[in-house]
């Protein structure tokens, strides 16, 4: 074990998996994860992923197998939907220490591991049964090992060549073709542009060939001798195809929309980036060069950027591959400017005072501060989390955040991005214990138990509006999705008992304008944190901002 190895791994463990089964199942997409692996075990069925007992064809196996065995060892829990994702984050913290030392340098592969460990984009996803960033692990993986087998002078390239092909193979099989394409997109200019003579033989890279295809193709083929060419049809072209270029599945958003979500995913190390400035300033004037492995990083970061910038179906988590790389390019900018020398001498020099990186951390102190009242001003919304809880959160990041600001205006400004990872670590904590469960059950789980306790038989229940995909990973219970106020009479007006879950004003409205009799029997108040809004932390209003849910029956 390389002595950067431990305090990353102390770390990553903090910021992934400390409280990573508090808090319920999202109304969200995780949903979807968590339910289809919860259904396979349940069916036994390992081949076809099913989802509110329906077949689910939008995405490929791998994360619904690896769930599904973590449930059959850890039971169904919400720690062990999440445990792969957070598993990603932590191997990505390793992969980009790795990268850096070999790269760069020792200080650099620690500094860089860190950021990964302690940026919010990665702690809010790997805290979410999503296969994105497990993606992202793969992806990540696969372009190190693959830069490195072809480029550099190993004794055994073809080992990092397998490697690669392994990382290819498991992220086709995570997500689709984009597990192939963005590896691609990096490695190919990157190889054109350096024009090394590869150290591979044909012969490594037909044998990498045939260990991609071993771990990619069989479920596929198994999924079209099971269901035909509609099933290839519809998840090539329709789910990966007509996602990125049509607005089928997402509505379209600007070229931009990329860049804000790479600054907050980046959050708190994004002013660090002040570092920068400099370094392009002169590359502008021609006064400086671009490195070798800066280069290679840049193009890293912008090629797979650029290619989602140009789809039209965009989300937030599409872009977490970008990270690492900007990850270890802002570690050796920040090392650079901070990191004690040797003269030919022998003796030590100190840089001086960098600006940049002095107020970069001021800055992201600020930032600390800032979201700890923004935290505090969220109280009354948070109604999973007692008062004190989240009140001494917010006092925890404050003082984070001020300790920050204190080293960066002192003569040890030079550990300000250690005080930033330490205080990141904290927050993230705090965040997980203080802002978003206090460990007891949240209101999906509540509903729930009480759709359990009151459905007698074989009773349809249906959701409106809210808990969506949620109820039935915590009622084993398959529901009805209601969009519309004619379905949801339609399906309230069966001869038989019928349940429905919807918030209050949606069940006022059906009662008032569809002269609909229904027995209310329990109502909730609930919280949608996966949907919040920056409107909900500046400006909290529980009369705005917080759902009354019912569940109501038709009779």
């Amino acid at each position: 074990m390389h002595r950067i190895t431990l305090p990353l791994v102390l770390l990553a463990a903090l910021t992934f998996f400390a409280g990573l089964g508090r808090g319920a199942i999202t109304d969200s997409d995780e949903a979807f994860y968590a339910e289809s692996a919860r259904e396979m075990v349940a069916s036994g069925d390992w081949v076809t992923p099913h989802y509110n007992y329906q077949p689910r064809f939008q995405k490929p196996v791998l994360y619904y197998w690896l769930t599904a065995i973590t449930y059959v060892i850890l039971g169904v829990t919400e720690m062990a939907a999440r445990w792969w994702a957070a598993m990603a984050g932590f191997g990505l913290v390793l992969v980009t220490a790795a990268a850096g030392r070999r790269w760069y340098d020792e200080s650099t592969g620690l500094l860089a591991g860190a950021i990964v460990a302690t940026s919010f984009g990665y702690f809010s996803i790997g805290r979410m049964a999503l296969p994105d960033l497990p993606l992202t692990f793969c992806i990540t993986l696969a372009i190190w090992a693959a830069l490195v087998a072809t480029l550099e002078q190993e004794r055994s390239p073809r080992n990092w060549m397998l490697l690669a092909s392994l990382a290819l193979g498991l992220g086709f099989l995570m997500k689709g073709p984009v597990g192939l394409i963005i590896p691609a997109l990096v490695i190919v200019p990157v190889l054109l542009i350096e024009r090394r003579s590869i150290a591979l033989t044909p012969s490594d890279i037909v044998l990498g060939f045939f260990v991609f295809v071993a771990v990619a193709v069989p479920w596929y083929a198994l999924m079209w001798l099971r269901h035909g060419n509609d099933y290839l049809y519809g998840f090539f072209v329709g789910d990966n195809f007509e996602r990125f270029a049509t607005d089928r599945f997402n509505d379209p958003r600007p070229w931009w929309f990329y860049l804000p979500v790479v600054a907050g995913g980046l959050l708190p190390w994004t002013p660090l980036a002040l570092v920068w400035l400099g370094p392009l300033t002169q590359f502008l004037r021609r006064r400086r060069d671009v490195g070798t492995i800066d280069l290679r990083l840049l193009l890293w970061a912008v090629l797979p950027l650029a290619f989602y910038a140009f789809s039209v179906g965009k989300q937030p988590r599409y872009v977490l591959p970008m990270l690492p790389p900007l990850a270890l390019l802002l570690a050796s900018s920040i090392v650079e400017r901070t990191q004690e020398w040797r003269g030919f001498d022998g003796a030590r020099s100190r840089p001086r005072r960098a600006t940049p990186v002095v107020v970069g951390s001021l800055l992201s102190g600020l930032f600390f501060v800032v979201l700890a009242a923004l935290l505090y001003r969220a109280q009354p919304l948070l109604i999973n989390v007692k008062p004190a809880f989240t009140l001494g959160a917010a006092i925890v990041i404050a003082a984070g955040g001020v300790l920050v600001i204190v080293l960066a205006l002192s003569k040890g400004w030079r550990a300000a991005p250690l005080m930033i990872t330490l205080a990141s670590a904290v927050t993230l904590l705090a965040i997980q214990y203080g802002g978003l469960s206090s460990g007891g059950e949240d209101t999906v789980q509540q509903m729930a138990r009480l759709v359990q306790q009151h459905r007698t038989g074989s009773e349809s229940v249906g959701t409106y509006g809210v808990f969506v995909r949620n109820l039935v990973f915590y009622s084993g219970i398959r529901t009805t999705d209601i969009i519309t106020d004619d379905q949801a009479q339609a399906f309230l007006s069966q001869p038989t008992r019928a349940f429905v879950v919807a918030p209050s004003d949606v069940v006022d409205r059906l009662e008032r304008e569809r002269a609909l009799k229904l027995h209310r029997i329990a109502e909730l108040p609930y919280f949608n944190e996966a949907g919040i809004r920056v409107r909900s932390l500046l400006w909290p209003d529980p009369s705005r901002d917080l759902t009354r849910v019912v569940l109501a029956a038709n009779r």
